[in-house]
């Protein structure tokens, strides 16, 4: 049968209209729906909460939704067995791209809430972490644009939640909406400073792509024909800070955390899983693997995990984080076969990514007097992964092929400089980054040998 908000409610013999429009999201992806979407539907029991989602890139996402009144299956998968969970908190799907509805559903006064996983490269951020206001994302230009007519049609502020993997992601877009609101005046920069709050978080949830398989399962085990289904974990975890003008669901009922600090938070998750994750997404792919727990079985990927863990724990010391127990829990999940999280998606933008992830911690590390070797091991993996792939998936894609060129000691400095420019001035991190490459059997001339996999085990 086919899944829709009509044949659901047949099915269970009661009325099941659409929740109540009040939360925009931009990014409707498979991570918005195994987290956001599903931390709503779990308390929004009087449907008060109803989510409209924009599409980041593509439109096909909201036609696939829309054609099942935004109902989706949830497939929560464990190293056991599969649960399947229907979804509805999302009443509307919407192409991103189309800006029209997109303004209109910003100027809606029972909007109290603008949510965005648009990825760290939607941003758009330089070296620095700051954006360009002369030249934004498309993404944070419509936003502005759109909170602007906000202002000036009804005059309300509301929440806007970043939900995507970057440090202090909320003042990062608050600044950036402050630097393009400039344009508009000093009048809408108060506006902006009195009436929209910005709410940093720090999102956790392992979310694969979804398979033709998994739409199948989803036929077999529960009767309904889903063409979108999401794939996901059982662990979920959520920490917000911030303030909601408009309100709020009520997510802490669902086992969200709302506190006063959040950044301790936000390090543990992007240095200890991220992190980690784009380790594995380059080495394990040179040593063959395609899966983080393909790769993660591998022992000396594992060794090299738990060193970059050592580096990244000792700037983790604040009460309460339990880095212990969350590394153990890490590695259980990682473990998790029945979850196919591929490397090749990880991989995608690596050097924004690693920006984030690994140079925070390498500069902490060298600011303490130490050789932050895993770090630099962890940039040697993606270096000699540029180097033997040629093309790779980022948005630097023009400046890392300019980089490809020329001595290897050249070739490093200017990959490593994309990640973070400070980085380079270490003289003794940058000869770790090129001794670690030499476990990937690299010729001065930057070309790589045959059977280098080999090299790989000893380094």
């Amino acid at each position: 049968m086919k899944l829709n908000r009509a044949n659901l409610a047949a099915m269970n013999r009661v009325v099941t209209s659409k929740p109540r429009l009040k939360i925009v999201h931009i990014g409707l992806g498979a991570f918005h729906r195994a987290h956001q979407a599903w931390y709503t539907a779990r308390v929004d029991i009087d449907q008060q909460w109803g989510i409209v989602s924009f599409t980041g890139r593509s439109a096909k996402a909201a036609e696939e939704i829309s054609a099942q009144d935004g109902l989706y299956t949830l497939i929560v998968r464990d190293s056991v067995g599969d649960s399947f969970q229907i979804i509805d908190s999302i009443a509307q799907a919407e192409d991103g791209n189309n800006v029209e509805v997109f303004n209109a559903s910003l100027c809606d006064p029972d909007i109290a809430i603008v949510s965005l996983t648009i990825t760290e490269a939607g941003y758009g951020l330089d070296s620095d972490g700051r954006i360009d206001p002369n030249n934004p994302t498309t993404v944070l230009a419509r936003l502005a644009e759109a909170l602007e007519l906000r202002r000036n049609r009804i005059g309300l502020g509301l929440a806007v939640v970043s939900c995507d993997n970057m440090p202090s992601n909320g003042e990062l877009l608050r600044v950036a909406m402050r630097d393009l609101f400039a344009t508009f005046g000093r009048e809408a920069i108060d506006w902006l400073a009195a009436n929209v709050s910005f709410v940093s978080t720090s999102v956790d949830r392992i979310t694969p792509k979804t398979t033709q398989a998994d739409i199948a399962l989803v036929q077999r085990a529960t009767g309904w024909s889903d063409s979108t289904p999401v794939v996901t974990e059982p662990f979920s975890d959520w920490v917000l800070q911030g303030n909601f003008p408009l309100g709020r669901p009520q997510w802490e009922l669902a086992g969200a955390k709302f506190v006063a600090d959040i950044e301790p938070f936000e390090n543990r998750k992007l240095w200890l899983l991220n992190g980690s994750h784009s380790l594995l997404a380059y080495l394990g792919q040179l040593r063959g693997h395609e899966t983080v727990a393909e790769a993660i079985a591998d022992d000396f990927c594992l060794e090299k995990v738990e060193a970059f863990w050592n580096e990244a724990a000792n700037h983790l010391g604040t009460e309460g984080l339990e880095i212990p127990q969350y590394r153990d829990a890490l590695i259980e999940r990682f473990k998790n076969s029945r979850i196919a999280h591929r490397l090749a998606q990880i991989a995608i933008d690596g050097s924004t990514k690693l920006r984030m992830r690994v140079a925070p911690v390498a500069k902490a590390e060298l600011a303490a007097g130490r050789d932050a070797s895993a770090c630099a091991f962890a940039l040697a993996t993606w270096v000699a992964f540029a180097i033997e792939k040629r093309v790779v998936q980022d948005t630097q894609l023009d400046e890392i092929a300019s980089a490809l060129h020329g001595e290897i000691d050249e070739v490093v400095v200017r990959l490593v400089s994309l990640v973070d420019p400070q980085l380079p001035d270490h003289t003794r991190f940058m000869n770790l980054v090129l001794k670690h490459l030499e476990a990937f059997s690299f010729t001065p001339s930057g070309n790589r040998l045959p059977n280098s996999n080999k090299g790989i085990e000893n380094a």
